[in-house]
């Protein structure tokens, strides 16, 4: 599979992961933060045994500190953009935290390239993130103005926190540890980063609930299919995806979301949101255009 591909289909993925979530909070009644404790457990732990399964896992030992850094960061910041992308929806919105959360990652990422490259940005990765924050704005839609002063300040600082954490992520998959795959450590480091957002719920509501059949079948999608798999495949993908236009690709999780909003709940698509799912696929593909792209370096895990 190309990268491009690659990343192309971890997008797709993800737009499932929020219909999902969703269903296994009103199944099992959990909130946010719950949820997105068992989707990291869970997607961290399939990964973990499906490579030991197959002989394929990767210990920490023969990878030294700079193995166990990278796991340690990569758990860390999957908790941090999780937890705090969860906590900036409960203090304002959906409408304005996700396009804030989704929209600042390819600009920081953008930023970031840029000024460590010290070159300006291509004018195709501008229009890219310019066609994709309009987009947002449009599929998403306008902030409200019920919300309170001091409640939104602090949503939308959580939402910028957010972003700069998959940002973070995305950049630290560029930069490969010899010796360490990409599988293993995606694997362990949502193992390691299940266990702060666990601990956090304890606070918010907990981790318990009844295990019905259909909780169990839908938190097992959530764990392998827009977790484990899609996030193998972004990371595999920034092989020879620069990490801008990744973030900017990875934008069609809410295309995704939409269109399933829309074919399975009987939701409603207006003129504005389908111009919107429009202009981020637009976003995706001029992110991928001109010779800006950047190459990876060394071998092993991004």
């Amino acid at each position: 599979m190309s990268s491009l591909l690659a990343v192309v289909v971890a997008g797709v993925l993800w737009g499932t992961g929020g219909l999902s979530g969703a269903l296994l909070g009103r199944l099992a009644h959990l909130d946010p933060l719950a949820v997105a404790t068992y989707r990291l457990a869970g997607g961290g732990l399939t990964l973990l045994v499906v490579l030991s399964g197959t002989g394929r896992l990767v210990g920490l030992a023969g990878t030294g500190l700079p193995g166990l850094r990278r796991v340690l960061a990569v758990g860390l910041l999957a908790a941090l953009y999780q937890g705090c992308y969860f906590a900036a929806v409960g203090l304002t919105n959906v409408a304005v935290a996700t396009p804030i959360a989704l929209g600042a990652a390819p600009v920081l990422v953008l930023g970031v390239e840029a000024w460590s490259g010290r070159r300006r940005p291509s004018g195709e990765s501008l229009a890219a993130i310019g066609l994709a924050v309009l987009g947002l704005v449009l599929l998403v839609g306008l902030p409200g103005t019920g919300t309170g002063g001091v409640r939104l300040y602090a949503g939308v600082l959580l939402a910028l926190v957010t972003a700069a954490g998959f940002a973070a992520l995305t950049l630290l998959g560029r930069r490969p540890v010899v010796g360490l795959d990409i599988s293993s450590t995606v694997g362990l480091g949502f193992a390691v980063g299940a266990v702060p957002l666990a601990a956090t719920s304890a606070f918010t509501g907990g981790l318990g609930f009844a295990p019905s059949a259909a909780a169990l079948g839908v938190l097992g999608y959530l764990a392998v299919v827009p977790t484990a798999l899609a996030y193998a495949l972004y990371f595999a993908g920034l092989r020879g995806v620069a990490a801008s236009s990744a973030s900017v690709v990875a934008l069609l999780e809410p295309v995704t979301a939409a269109v399933l909003a829309v074919t399975l709940l009987g939701e409603h698509l207006g003129p504005a949101e389908a111009v919107g799912a429009a202009l981020l696929c637009l976003a995706a593909l001029v992110a991928n255009l001109g010779p800006a792209r950047l190459r990876p370096h060394g071998l092993g895990h991004r």
